[in-house]
């Protein structure tokens, strides 16, 4: 049975996609639960439309998060802590830290869960925080801790 997604499916497909499935995954599963409707031809129509629209946002999305990529790439930031000896942190430098760096100096809004680091900053020095401002791309953004 053809069925149109009306919901992301994991291991499946996306919103808006005609996929093929067994009746009675269709009939006991997926349609009850509002995630897929009966392909018509309307439907399916409707169907090829929102896929047009959703692939001419994802190619915005994309070359957007490619700009901000290439602003962002290469930045450093100075970062100055309260520090004691051996010039361990009072505390430590976050993701939540790095996204208002990023915020502040570069006007760029960046959720905190995009901003991956190996292990919070605890240290002085150089450090690096890997944003992810698209499934495609990356950006690295450079840290100075120096004590305060």
């Amino acid at each position: 049975m053809k069925v149109i997604l009306v919901a992301d499916v994991e291991g499946l497909g996306s919103r808006g996609d005609i996929v093929e499935v067994k009746d009675g995954y269709a009939n006991n599963f997926l349609i009850p639960k509002g995630f897929a409707v009966r392909s018509t031809k309307g439907k399916a129509k409707e169907a090829t439309q929102l896929a047009k629209e959703k692939m001419a946002r994802a190619d915005r999305e994309l070359s957007k998060a490619e700009v901000a990529a290439q602003s962002i790439s290469g930045h450093t930031f100075e970062v100055t802590a309260k520090t004691g000896e051996e010039g361990k942190l009072f505390g430590t430098i976050t993701p939540k830290d790095v996204a208002a760096l990023l915020e502040k100096d570069l006007h760029i809004e960046v959720d905190r869960k995009k901003v991956h680091m190996d292990e919070h900053i605890k240290t002085v020095g150089f450090h690096e925080a890997r944003i992810k401002l698209h499934p495609q791309v990356e950006a690295i953004v450079h840290l100075k801790v120096i004590p305060e």
